[in-house]
C-alpha cells in the first residue's frame, strides 16, 4: 500500500534525544536476549532414537545427518503432497541461507528435513535454488516426534551428539523462527516496517493483510532458481 503518510520532522536535539530514549529500550531488550541464551544453554535434553533418514547418497542415520559435527540445526519444512510450490514461509526462510560454512567453526551444520519423498523434496529444492543440504523423513517418525509430522507445521530443532547417541537439545516454531531470520530484523528498522495490518503504527501508515507482503514460493524460484 502506498502512502505519503511521514513521520514528524523535528531538529537535530530532539531526534537525538527520542534516539536514545529507544536505545534505553534496545539495550534492555538485547541484555534479555543474552539472558535467554545463557538459559538456553542451561537446558536439559533428550536422548533420541537411532532415526533413519533419507538423503541425496540414500538412507542414513540421523547421526550421520551431522556429517562429523556435534551439533546440528534442523528446519523442518512443510510439505503437501502432490503439491508442485510447497509453503511460500518455509520456501522464503530457508531461502535466505546461502553460506552456511561459518557454522564450521562452531562444530555445527544446518539442514532441511522435510515429510517430502526425498526425490521429490531435492527437485524442488533445486527448482527453488535453495542451497541448504536436504534430507526426508518421509518414511521414518522422526518429523512426526520433533513437532513437524505429516499434516502439520514448520518447527526448528536443535540436536547434541556424542559418538552415535543424539540428543535433542532445544525446539521452536511459529514466530520463534524469527530470531533466526535477517528478514524481519531488516524490515523491522525500516520506518514504514513490516506494513501489516496487526502491527501497532502510526495513523496513515501503510498497513496490509497479513503475509501478503511476502514472496510466494514462484517469486523465490524466479530470483534463485534455475535460469
Amino acid at each position: 500500500m502506498k502512502t505519503n503518510a511521514l513521520p514528524p520532522v523535528v531538529d537535530a536535539g530532539t531526534w537525538q534525544r527520542e534516539l536514545d530514549a529507544l536505545r534505553a529500550r534496545e539495550k534492555a531488550a538485547t541484555r534479555e536476549l543474552d539472558a535467554i541464551a545463557a538459559q538456553r544453554r542451561r537446558l536439559p535434553m533428550v536422548e533420541m532414537p537411532g532415526y533413519v533418514l533419507e538423503g541425496e547418497d540414500g538412507p542414513l542415520r540421523l547421526a550421520d545427518v551431522f556429517d562429523g559435527k556435534r551439533q546440528l540445526i534442523v528446519y523442518n519444512h512443510m510439505w503437501f503432497p502432490g503439491e508442485e510450490w510447497q509453503c511460500a514461509g518455509c520456501t522464503g526462510f530457508s531461502s535466505q541461507f546461502t553460506r552456511t560454512e561459518f557454522l564450521d567453526s562452531y562444530d555445527a551444520r544446518f539442514v532441511v528435513v522435510t515429510q517430502g519423498p526425498i526425490d521429490e523434496a531435492l527437485a524442488y529444492k533445486r527448482r527453488v535454488g535453495n542451497a541448504m543440504p536436504w534430507y526426508s523423513t518421509a518414511n521414518s517418525p522422526f518429523g512426526a516426534d520433533v513437532g513437524a509430522g505429516p499434516g502439520e507445521g514448520f518447527a526448528l530443532n536443535v540436536f547434541l551428539r556424542d559418538g552415535d547417541t543424539v540428543y535433542r537439545t532445544w525446539h521452536t516454531s511459529g514466530r520463534g523462527i524469527e530470531q533466526l531470520t535477517h528478514t524481519f530484523a531488516l524490515i523491522d528498522v525500516l520506518p514504514y516496517g513490516r506494513q501489516e495490518e496487526w502491527q501497532d503504527s502510526p495513523d496513515g501508515w501503510p498497513q496490509s493483510p497479513t503475509y501478503s507482503g511476502w514472496p510466494s514460493s514462484q517469486d523465490i524460484a524466479a530470483r534463485y532458481g534455475p535460469a
